[in-house]
C-alpha cells in the first residue's frame, strides 16, 4: 500500500497517547487511525528505500491524505525529517 506519512512534532513529547502510553520521541512508535494498538508495522520510504519497524500506540493522523504518523526516531531512521512527509509502503501482519 502506498500512503503519505508524517511525523510527530516535538511538542507532543511527554503527552499521553490514545492507548494510555506517554509519547516518547526516542521510541519506534506510530499513530494509525484503525490498526489495533500493539500492531507492528514495517514502513518503507519509497523515495530512498529505507525501512523501519514501528508499533502502533496512538490514533491519527487527522490530516487529509495521510495514513500514519511516525515518532521522531522512526522518521529519522528512514531519513524523512527534513521533508516532513513522504510516500511510503506499509506492511503489517
Amino acid at each position: 500500500m502506498y500512503y503519505c506519512f508524517s511525523f510527530y512534532h516535538d511538542k507532543y513529547h511527554g503527552r499521553q497517547t490514545a492507548n494510555g502510553e506517554i509519547y516518547r520521541k526516542g521510541k519506534l512508535t506510530a499513530a494509525h487511525k484503525t490498526l489495533p494498538f500493539g500492531t507492528k508495522v514495517k514502513v518503507t520510504n519509497l523515495q530512498n528505500g529505507k525501512k523501519v519497524k514501528v508499533r502502533i500506540n496512538d490514533r491519527g493522523p487527522f490530516v487529509g491524505g495521510r495514513i500514519i504518523d511516525l515518532s521522531k526516531k522512526a522518521a529519522r531512521r528512514i531519513d524523512m525529517l527534513d521533508a516532513g512527509v513522504a510516500p511510503v509502503e506499509i506492511k503489517y501482519r
